[in-house]
């Protein structure tokens, strides 16, 4: 059975419509029922997960342990840690002051966790315990007077150094600096080195080489590039560590019938979809030369592609099945054969081994 399905993909992968020619569709398990949470308790929307190098799995949902309150403002912040085969090991900073909307989650190599939330602008890091370490950026203090939701300007007031505006995600480079796709409202990478001291950032809002809109993801591969998520540019922008522009590339391929959008309407024209290879999440496995990338609720797929661009197969579509995805926000890929992927829309992570 398992073959029949291997060749129906292939052929399915080779036939065009329109002129369309899809990329292969990857064979792919996705383990059922892998995440087993206490008794009563479910993910919200799942913004984030990362493995750290015992193959635990951390998973940072938008939920909220008290319950309650209004739909704007609310406290959607929680961050679980999971075994190598999926129970459930504890829940970290639980009411930590640093989160309210959770967005980003990494590990970096000495198991120390990573968290970046949009809601406070604030990146942390903890140990592998769970104690917080280091704070950057600062949240808006409740007590002040007129209080209120950051202003989206445009254009937007000048970015500060060591402050965040709706940042995104963060990733190391092989001595352990750190970068901060940051994010929303600044469009630009923030560096710091390795004591946690500000070093640099580049880029500014816009389309040009170098220009970004909405960096929402970063990653780095085994030469110190870094690739940034340049979602609304519908790119991937690749820099050195000192910010200079190397290349950029798209993964956009053609969309195969037959995905239907989780939220709000299937597009009934498939050959522009401003979401075809959108850059929602990223992530380089170890020592490797390619790269997956997930993109939003629709078209919903995981790509897998080489670091200079070259669309090498798509895993799944949009839906709410096994192997389908709606919000692919985050992405950990613990090596070329097996990830993680972060659903918003379908409130989830589901295990994936690829090539079964």
């Amino acid at each position: 059975m398992k073959q029949l399905i291997t060749v129906l993909v292939a052929l399915i992968a080779t036939v065009s419509s329109a002129g369309a020619q899809y990329a292969p569709q990857i064979p792919v398990e996705s383990v059922p029922d892998f995440f087993r949470l206490p008794a009563g308790v479910n993910f919200g929307e799942v913004p984030a997960v990362a493995v750290n190098s015992q193959g635990h799995v951390f998973v940072f949902s938008r939920s909220n342990p008290t319950g309650g309150g209004p739909a704007y403002g609310i406290h959607a912040a929680q961050l679980f840690e999971f075994s190598p085969s999926g129970d459930f090991i504890r829940e970290h900073g639980r009411g930590l002051y640093a989160w309210a909307f959770v967005h980003g989650l990494r590990i970096d190599a000495k198991d120390d966790i990573w968290t970046v939330d949009k809601g406070s602008n604030m990146v942390i890091r903890m140990n592998p315990e769970g104690r917080v370490v280091w704070v950057f950026g600062r949240k808006a203090e409740s007590s002040s007077e007129g209080a209120r939701p950051i202003e989206r300007r445009n254009p937007p007031a000048a970015p500060q150094d060591g402050r965040f505006r709706e940042p995104t995600d963060v990733a190391f480079d092989s001595q352990g600096n750190i970068y901060v796709s940051d994010g929303y409202i600044n469009s630009r990478v923030a560096k710091y080195d390795t004591n946690g001291d500000w070093v640099m950032s580049w880029g500014e809002p816009g389309t040009g080489p170098g220009q970004l809109r909405t960096p929402h993801s970063i990653a780095i591969d085994k030469d110190d590039n870094v690739y940034v998520g340049d979602r609304s540019n519908a790119r991937i922008q690749v820099f050195d560590k000192s910010g200079n522009f190397l290349r950029m590339f798209s993964v956009a391929t053609p969309i195969a019938p037959g995905s239907t959008a989780v939220n709000g309407t299937t597009p009934t024209d498939l050959t522009d979809i401003g979401g075809n290879g959108a850059p929602n999440s990223m992530c380089i496995p170890p020592g490797s030369d390619v790269i997956f990338v997930g993109e939003s609720t629709f078209p919903g797929r995981i790509i897998k592609a080489t670091l200079q661009g070259e669309v090498l197969g798509v895993i799944g579509n949009a839906g709410r099945m096994l192997g389908e995805f709606s919000g692919v926000h985050g992405l950990a890929c613990p090596s070329e054969d097996v990830l993680f992927a972060a659903e918003t829309s379908n409130s989830r992570v589901q295990k994936l081994i690829l090539n079964p």
